[in-house]
């Protein structure tokens, strides 16, 4: 498992986005649990992002820590990854996790899809 504090590998995870996931992880009570962002082909821009709760982590994942919870992401979601933000955004819109991600050369309007 690669460590984030590993500057070659940067991924922010947002204290707001982490106190979020904790707040969930409080509700499902199993402190085993960590938030999996990937990414997957599909989308109206060509990829998407996904999000769900996981107990394990695998060898080759990226472990954020923040807030006493861990963002994971597996090797292969990681190279589109690296150097993205993952925040939590509360609006008119509604609540959601959300990706700023520097290698997205686009991005759809409903901000869950890209292209690289």
């Amino acid at each position: 498992m690669t460590e984030s504090a590993d500057q070659n590998v940067p991924l922010t995870f947002t204290d707001t986005a982490a106190l979020k996931v904790r707040r969930l992880i409080e509700e499902e009570e199993n402190d085993n649990l960590k938030l999996r962002v990937y990414i997957t082909g599909g989308g109206c821009a060509g990829f998407s992002y996904g999000f769900t709760f996981d107990e394990n982590v695998a060898d080759d994942d990226t472990a954020v820590e923040n807030q006493g919870v861990t963002l994971v992401v597996d090797a292969m979601s990681f190279q589109y990854l690296a150097g993205a933000q993952v925040d939590y955004k509360e609006g008119l819109q509604g609540s959601q996790f959300v990706v700023s991600n520097p290698n997205a050369s686009t991005t759809c309007g409903c901000g869950s899809s890209f292209s690289i």
